[in-house]
C-alpha cells in the first residue's frame, strides 16, 4: 500500500503547513483564494460585513481541514535561524 501523499508539509519554524508540495495542494489554495475573491465581488464589506466575514470564515475554515486531513500533523517547530539567512537582501 502507498503510503499517504503530503500536499501540505509541516512548516519548518511556527505552528501550521507550509507552500504545498503537489499540484493537488496548489488547486486547493487557488481555489480558495478564487472564491475569497469571488466573496468579495458578490458580498460588499463595506455594506454587510458580518455576511463578508461569515463567508471568508466559512472558507477559511474549510482550507484549514483540507491542510489538517491532507498535509502533516502540524506541530510547533522552532529551530534557531542561521546568520546568513536572516539577511534579506545579500
Amino acid at each position: 500500500m502507498k503510503d499517504k501523499e503530503t500536499w501540505f508539509p509541516a512548516k519548518e519554524n511556527g505552528l501550521g503547513w507550509g507552500k504545498p508540495t503537489t499540484w493537488q495542494g496548489w488547486l486547493v489554495l487557488s481555489l480558495y483564494l478564487f472564491v475569497l475573491c469571488l466573496i468579495s465581488i458578490l458580498v460588499d464589506p463595506k455594506e454587510a460585513l458580518m455576511t463578508w466575514a461569515f463567508w471568508v470564515a466559512c472558507n477559511t475554515l474549510v482550507l484549514i481541514l483540507i491542510c489538517y486531513l491532507k498535509g502533516e500533523p502540524p506541530s510547533w517547530k522552532w529551530k534557531p535561524i542561521e546568520k546568513e539567512k536572516r539577511k534579506w537582501f545579500k
